[in-house]
């Protein structure tokens, strides 16, 4: 069957003749890849800049945001059914039993840095026509969401910073860990970056009630701060509002959201966040040199106005049910908006050449041949 595979010895990227998977355990699942995300991630392994094939292995099939289709199942499996839809979490636990977070099934969090990756590190992705994998691994997404499933993955980048923002902002009494949906009117966020992540993260903070603003780059009325407005953000360019001009227009900002992946404009922003504020890391930032940083005024802030940072990655289970969960209010809310995002959908073939090129659009997905 059909992947798209890195050979990184070779430096060679190509859709390759990949052996079909079977079910080899009662719990395994055999899904119909439907569509597969291209992100960040896909590029930086497109360049060789990581990615490590399975043990014994010449190339790793690429590709970790996807949906599928359930087309067989083994004798236990309870959860699904064939023409389920689909979403597979990401990253698989280590092998240690000292791993306290993987024995428990958030590998997201794992202690040894052992753990694999479908797609990244140690084990196929799902950029190929079948899939097989635990039950447990997966994510039913409803059936009027077959368009925009695929956007789970990347959704849950946000779910688990927001899980746990309120986890930890449970140390002030008046926004206490689980409040409802609406219960942060009169909060104020403001996302970094206009990519995926970082317009969904937008929507998101949205449906929660914080007033929500989005800072880029492209220009004021240019097609992402038009999209921001649709969905009742507002936008700031960081081509013609500086930081500090941000801050006063905005006034105390309650949480930053940052998804850019860009150190010196995140280091930048750290000093944005106001009185009780939280500065959220989502971004890994390219191999480049060194940026300087006045950390004194940062450190003083940190100390002296309650400020909380911190930093989050992968997903667990949690997230990726709250996504599942959000992508349908999005849905029901924002049908047009949401779907705006996928820009753009190709076949595998043109897999190599998109991720050569600089991206453009806001989220492109490879579409396998007869799953619509």
């Amino acid at each position: 069957m059909r992947a798209v595979a890195v050979f990184p010895a070779d430096k060679a990227m190509r859709v390759v003749d990949h052996p079909e998977p079977r079910l080899e355990r009662d719990t395994d699942v055999m899904l119909a890849m439907l569509d597969v995300g291209l992100c960040g991630t896909d590029r930086e392994i497109a360049r060789f800049e990581y990615g490590s094939p399975p043990p014994g292995a010449a190339y790793l099939v690429i590709g970790h945001e996807s949906l599928g289709r359930v087309v067989e199942t083994g004798r236990a499996v309870t959860r699904l059914k064939p023409g389920d839809l689909v979403v597979t979490m990401v990253r698989r636990p280590c092998p240690h039993p000292e791993c306290k977070a993987c024995a428990v099934g958030r590998q997201d969090f794992c202690f040894t840095g052992d753990f694999t990756e479908r797609g990244i590190k140690g084990r196929h992705g799902f950029m190929t026509e079948r899939v097989v994998d635990d039950q447990r691994f997966m994510h039913v997404v409803p059936a009027h969401l077959r368009d925009v499933g695929v956007l789970v993955e990347p959704l849950t980048i946000a779910e688990k910073a927001l899980i746990q923002l309120y986890d930890m902002r449970a140390r002030l009494p008046w926004t206490a860990a689980g409040a409802p949906a609406g219960a942060d009117h009169g909060q104020k966020a403001v996302v970094l970056g206009a990519g995926p992540v970082g317009l969904l993260g937008a929507m998101a903070l949205l449906v929660r009630g914080f007033e929500t603003w989005v800072y880029s780059l492209e220009p004021e009325g240019g097609p992402k701060a038009r999209w921001a407005e649709s969905v009742g953000a507002r936008y700031l360019s960081a081509a013609s509002t500086p930081l500090p001009e941000m801050e006063r227009r905005i006034g105390n900002i309650d949480l930053v959201y940052e998804a850019t992946g860009a150190a010196g404009v995140a280091f930048r922003a750290l000093q944005a966040i106001g009185v009780n504020g939280v500065f959220v890391f989502t971004g890994v930032p390219g191999r480049k040199g060194p940026i300087e940083l006045d950390a004194d005024p940062i450190m003083r802030d940190l100390v002296l106005q309650n400020q909380l940072v911190f930093g989050t990655v992968n997903a667990g289970p949690d997230a990726f049910e709250a996504a599942v969960g959000d992508l349908a209010r999005f849905h029901a809310r924002w049908p047009e908006p949401l779907r705006a995002l996928i820009t753009g959908r190709h076949a595998p073939e043109a897999c190599p050449d998109l991720l050569a090129r600089p991206a453009s659009g806001i989220k492109t997905v490879v579409t396998f041949a007869g799953s619509r």
